[in-house]
């Protein structure tokens, strides 16, 4: 939870308004966390910050919470920018926003891609405060949306801003700085700071404030971090192995592809798992329902690949599995901080076979730790073998089968989806119905 710090310095202390505090007591924010009690008084100033904190620490709070106090002082329609990464985060974060603001009037519009652009300019024509997005879409608008501005923007901030800066959003974020004022409040948050981070600041920022929540390759001491190094053979033997043995936590597993997290939610779903995939082949609206499936308790297991390992708060996170090995080893931080979050305890465990050691040793060296081996016998491990293989070839026949038919009526990934939540509940059925008669017998 955001702003679940240490006992210490109150959110009055730190400068807040009557309305905002009322709003932090309504979401039970008791103390500010390191991060929010650094950075919320140097914001409140005026000053340009650079936020470094590890996930779940209350980044969004840091930013939202002066960003609204201002807004309070100076209200005005186009306020603030919010960019993020990804569609997730950005709506979490616009969530976040509306949640702080209730009672004031604020109003939040979210521009992402997967949704009707048409849609986002009517409510863009509402003239709402404060903007949240991913660059490529807000880049979209600005071009195309008649009578959307930004020329009187107050507040950039920049979420996640090691990944913004990526060549995939480069483009995108130079075209948006031509679009806003100089004069202006920018403010950069991340887990991590890179060289692109810092060439970013002498580009946009003045004079900034560097407020470091966190040392630099740092988990928190609330994580426990395992591996378990086995056969790539018995790769989904050992992933069922650990999720039967941790059977009553819930889960989020990582994979290096969009397909693998589509086959392990079929094949897991066929072995009595409630798993549900998320990935970037996905529509919007699929994977917005995936999310709140896995946070309504529907689905204990979310199978993801790297779009779901950023910013996303997801307080009922209990294990992270790292399927494949992550070749980036700051993408490792950003997926184990699932977990772990504002002070709760978590696991991650890391499947590693012969073809991962190396990038396994440089995460080792990226958090500067050994980790311990998660305790299991092959043994046991392998008599899941049959059980595993069965559904794993059920998986692949089907997988093969929806693309035959999807390449037909060219029906995309919603069809799809569909199509295996079919084929899941007529299997899950009909192997029900064979145990009973098992039973009975």
């Amino acid at each position: 939870m955001e702003g679940d710090g240490e006992e210490g310095k109150s959110f009055k202390d730190l400068g807040l308004c009557e309305q905002l505090l009322e709003a932090c007591d309504r979401m039970n924010w008791k103390y500010p966390s390191k991060i929010q009690a650094e950075a919320i008084p140097h914001a409140l100033e005026g000053k340009d910050l650079i936020g470094l904190a590890l996930t779940g620490s209350g980044k969004t709070g840091a930013f939202a919470l002066p960003i609204l106090q201002s807004l309070l002082d100076s209200p005005q329609p186009f306020f603030a920018c919010v960019l993020s990464p990804t569609r997730e985060l950005a709506i979490q974060i616009a969530e976040q926003f509306e949640a702080l603001g209730a009672g004031t009037g604020v109003k939040c519009a979210v521009l992402v891609g997967g949704v009707d652009m048409v849609q986002q300019s009517i409510n863009l024509a509402k003239r709402p405060h404060i903007i949240v997005g991913t660059p490529g879409r807000l880049v979209d608008h600005l071009s195309n949306t008649k009578g959307f501005s930004l020329h009187t923007l107050k507040y950039l901030v920049l979420d996640e801003a090691d990944r913004l800066l990526n060549e995939e959003f480069e483009k995108s974020i130079d075209e948006i700085l031509k679009f806003i004022p100089r004069e202006r409040r920018t403010y950069l948050f991340s887990a991590t700071m890179t060289s692109k981070v810092k060439k970013l600041q002498r580009a946009c920022l003045r004079n900034p404030v560097k407020i470091e929540a966190a040392s630099k390759y740092s988990t928190v001491d609330t994580l426990k971090q395992q591996y378990c190094f086995i056969p790539a053979k018995y790769k989904e033997c050992y992933l069922v192995y650990i999720l039967n043995e941790m059977s009553g936590c819930t889960s989020m597993v990582f994979t290096r592809t969009c397909d693998a997290t589509r086959f392990l939610a079929l094949m897991l779903r066929h072995l009595g798992h409630r798993a549900i995939p998320i990935s970037g082949k996905m529509s919007q609206s699929k994977r917005l329902g995936a999310l709140n499936q896995f946070k309504a308790g529907e689905c204990n297991i979310l199978i993801g690949t790297d779009v779901a390992s950023r910013g996303l708060d997801i307080a009922s996170v209990d294990m992270v599995i790292n399927y494949d090995i992550p070749t980036n080893v700051k993408d490792y931080k950003h997926r184990v901080g699932r977990t772990a979050r504002a002070g709760r305890s978590g696991v991650a465990i890391s499947l590693v076979n012969q073809y991962e050691v190396e990038w396994f040793v440089q995460i080792e060296k990226f958090v500067g730790k050994k980790f311990p081996e998660f305790p299991s016998q092959e043994e046991e491990v392998l008599l899941l073998m049959g059980s595993v293989k069965e559904a794993k070839r059920v998986s692949l026949a089907k997988i093969k089968e929806l693309g035959v038919k999807n390449g037909k009526k060219r029906g995309g990934n919603d069809d799809e989806e569909e199509d295996m939540d079919k084929a899941t509940d007529k299997y899950m059925t009909h192997r029900n119905v064979k145990s009973s008669k098992k039973m009975k017998k």
